[in-house]
């Protein structure tokens, strides 16, 4: 009986690899394999097309209009200003995901689909934090016979995956780009709910907003951004994007209530590192330090101390201070976390509660402050932090750990106490001025 095209081809494989002298067992796993590469047998080429194409249809384009800045523009007529990719993910109800930057400020947008209608669409919402909006297509009459992904749970990914990024790079039409899950739980890079997957597919300024698809087209993330180190941005291999586990819950918290509602357990963690190991007689160099605990939070109800090292949460384990904000961030508040923690050498489990923040943003407590997301403590000077929780409010306004805080709206402050008064008493938006390796930095916290 002869061979089938696909061991032939699975056996050329192993031989290109190895050589003819390769390993009977190669040989073997090559013969046994059900599919080695998906072959379009009618063209005679190997090609992906058959998982993708049904997912293709279900990107569009979105432009976001806004006020137009020119002095001579029409002030009622909103002009494009920012224009992003997007995937529909429930084509029943006209459901599209995006990213909010992408959406951000503007006024209208439109919905551009791949068989070349365009419709408008309203803001259902978006979540900063997670760099996710909802977009709902309006119909005006037309049979809207839209496409939509299958989803697949961005937990069951494995380094090396083959992953295919889609969208409307650079003013091009829609553009499929290939390349692998390059890592996971990728955190560290803003002040967000950050638990990224990595990949090398090429992703450029308008890709924002779209899917990235498995290579059976399935969506497992929204790419978000790029880690870019030439002039302008553009793309070097190294892109991010929100992995399907955030996103669902993101996505079906702003369908129902239009914002995502948070809840916070009262800690800060730091990321562990060799250095930070060292001093706490660790031989690991992968998990999370509590920085602080506010007082009366959660966390210091459950037992947890400063220098305690979470290595597992909710069952997962903990690669750094990202991998604990990203799950307390899609965490319903009123549910409880497993934690898992190091404390003198020891190992002990607590549960974790996550309650809506319900007190004053600003709590003094008997040695620090904890107000908008960061721990406050006495310093020669001023108010010294020590922690800023990712996220909150002083973390988006650019305050960092170190930063010692000397006045705000215009008041001097000698002390945390004196810091947590003029907050208290502060709304909209407050100037803050701090000092930072000597220099000095005038932010803005929004309340």
């Amino acid at each position: 009986m002869p061979l089938s095209f696909r061991a032939v081809s699975s056996i050329a494989v192993a031989v290109a690899v190895f050589g003819a002298a390769a390993p009977v067992q190669v040989l073997a796993q090559a013969q046994a394999a059900p599919a080695s590469l998906p072959y379009d047998a009618r063209r005679g080429v190997f090609s992906f097309s058959s998982g993708l194409e049904g997912s293709l249809p279900a990107v569009v384009q979105v432009t976001t209009l806004g006020q137009s800045r020119g002095p001579s523009s029409d002030g009622g007529d909103p002009k494009p200003y920012a224009s992003g990719s997007g995937v529909i993910v429930d084509a029943a109800e006209g459901i599209v995901i995006t990213n909010n930057h992408v959406v951000e400020g503007g006024r209208k947008f439109t919905i551009d689909l791949t068989d070349g209608r365009l419709f408008d669409a309203t803001l259902i919402g978006a979540d900063k934090a997670t760099d996710i909006a909802v977009l709902k297509i309006v119909p005006d009459g037309r049979p809207l016979n839209l496409r939509q992904v299958q989803t697949v749970d961005s937990d069951t990914l494995r380094t090396g995956d083959l992953a295919f990024a889609v969208g409307y790079p650079l003013g091009l039409d829609q553009t499929l780009t290939m390349g692998v899950v390059s890592g996971l739980n990728r955190s560290g890079l803003g002040d967000a709910v950050e638990d990224y997957i990595q990949t090398d597919a090429a992703v450029n300024s308008g890709n924002s907003g779209g899917p990235l698809l498995d290579s059976r087209g399935r969506l497992i993330g929204i790419n978000t951004s790029i880690l870019s180190g030439g002039f302008g941005g553009g793309n070097d291999g190294i892109a991010f994007a929100v992995p399907t586990r955030i996103m669902l819950y993101v996505a079906d918290q702003l369908r129902k209530n239009g914002e995502v509602k948070r809840g916070s357990t009262g800690a800060i963690f730091g990321s562990l590192n060799a250095e930070r190991a060292r001093e706490l007689n660790l031989r690991i160099v992968r998990g999370a330090v509590v920085a602080d605990v506010a007082p009366g939070s959660p966390a210091e109800r459950a037992g947890l101390r400063h220098n305690d090292v979470i290595t597992r949460i909710a069952g997962r384990p903990v690669a750094n201070a990202g991998s604990i904000n990203a799950t307390v961030g899609i965490a319903a508040p009123g549910s409880d976390l497993s934690v898992v923690y190091l404390r003198g050498g020891r190992e002990a489990t607590v549960s974790l509660p996550v309650e809506m923040t319900t007190e004053s943003p600003v709590v003094i407590g008997a040695s620090a402050v904890a107000a908008y997301g960061a721990t406050v403590r006495d310093s020669d000077g001023g108010a010294q932090v020590s922690a800023v929780e990712a996220g909150q409010p002083f973390a988006q306004a650019g305050l960092i750990a170190g930063d010692l805080i000397t006045s705000i709206n215009g008041a001097t402050i000698k002390d945390s106490r004196a810091a947590a008064r003029a907050l208290q008493s502060a709304s909209g938006a407050v100037d803050v001025t701090v000092t930072r390796n000597g220099e000095t930095e005038k932010l803005t916290l929004t309340i």
